[in-house]
């Protein structure tokens, strides 16, 4: 049996063909799970929730959400959670919480005790915990990785556009910020409006980045854009990149990556001592979004406020 007929009879058998919902972001995870949950079910039987973040969220992204729900020919509904990340960022970056507690918790709340099925996946920190149903949640691509969902989506002919900020996850601006989500109408919006700014002004100079976005670090009281695009675009696109992102109000300096860095992180108690911690917010957490390689000098924090990490400085070799 190959793999999408036995996905289909798997959902088949978890669901005991009952009508599901689907976590849905547009992306390539839940996409794919979304059309084998049609293909298995029926289109009637398949709701797509979205939780929408609000200026956190890309533009492109929320056009794609709605043009792919339609190409899958299912029912979308939107729920805003951009409010409930001040609450969850407050403390620092906190993305497995951000997953956890609003992008799956606020899809549960409304599924009306319907199995909720999710993109998680091999290539990701919920996929590895190796639970394919737990808690009212369901994940069909668990023991699969990102090669295999590609050739899925291709197979199945739903492989959807990218928004151009990752090759991998893409869809939230507040990753990029990394740190406390202290003050939202200053760190938040530097995040988003900076995030934005570069799509836009790359989409408009006709460039097709693999990578794309800006990192806000610093102490609380001011923020610093580290521009990472890949490949490197040329002079003339730099040059707009980096003027347009200077006038943004909330960023007090912008620093385009192109040689290794080390990053100054203070980090909690928790992750301090922890050396596995440490090791999958360096190497599996920051290192993918940087255009260029770094390393992470680990201090301790005097912030009693901060549950997490804060990127404080950074200096180049």
């Amino acid at each position: 049996m190959d793999t999408r007929a036995a996905l289909l009879e798997d959902i088949r058998g978890t669901t005991d063909g009952h009508p599901v919902v689907v976590a849905f972001s547009g992306g390539l995870d839940s996409t794919v799970t979304a059309a084998l949950a049609r293909d298995a079910l029926g289109a009637g039987h398949v709701l797509l929730v979205t939780v929408n973040m609000g200026e956190y969220a890309y533009k492109r992204g929320n056009e794609i959400v709605l043009e792919v729900a339609e190409q899958l020919g299912l029912e979308q509904r939107c729920i805003l959670g951009q409010f409930k990340q001040h609450r969850v960022q407050a403390a620092g970056p906190a993305c497995n919480r951000c997953t956890r507690e609003i992008k799956l918790g606020m899809v549960k709340a409304v599924a009306g005790g319907r199995l909720v099925l999710t993109g998680a996946n091999r290539s990701d920190t919920w996929g590895q915990l190796g639970l394919k149903v737990c808690n009212g949640y369901y994940a069909p691509l668990l023991e699969l990785g990102k090669p295999e969902i590609r050739a899925l989506a291709d197979e199945m002919g739903v492989r959807p556009p990218r928004i151009g900020e990752n090759p991998g996850r893409e869809g939230c601006k507040l990753k990029h910020l990394l740190k406390p989500l202290a003050a939202p109408e200053f760190h938040g919006r530097a995040v988003s409006r900076a995030n934005e700014t570069v799509l836009t002004i790359l989409r408009e100079a006709g460039f097709v980045p693999d990578l794309a976005n800006v990192k806000i670090i610093g102490p609380l009281g001011r923020n610093v854009g580290l521009v990472n695009v890949r490949p490197v675009p040329d002079p003339a696109v730099r040059d707009r990149l980096v003027a347009a992102l200077r006038a943004i109000e909330e960023l007090a300096d912008v620093h385009i990556v192109d040689a290794p860095l080390t990053l100054v992180a203070k980090a909690s108690p928790a992750i301090l001592n922890d050396p596995h911690a440490r090791h999958w917010i360096e190497h599996g957490r920051l290192a993918p979004d940087f255009a260029a390689p770094i390393t992470v000098e680990w201090r301790k924090t005097s912030n009693r406020r901060l549950g997490t990490f804060h990127i404080v400085d950074f200096f180049t070799e």
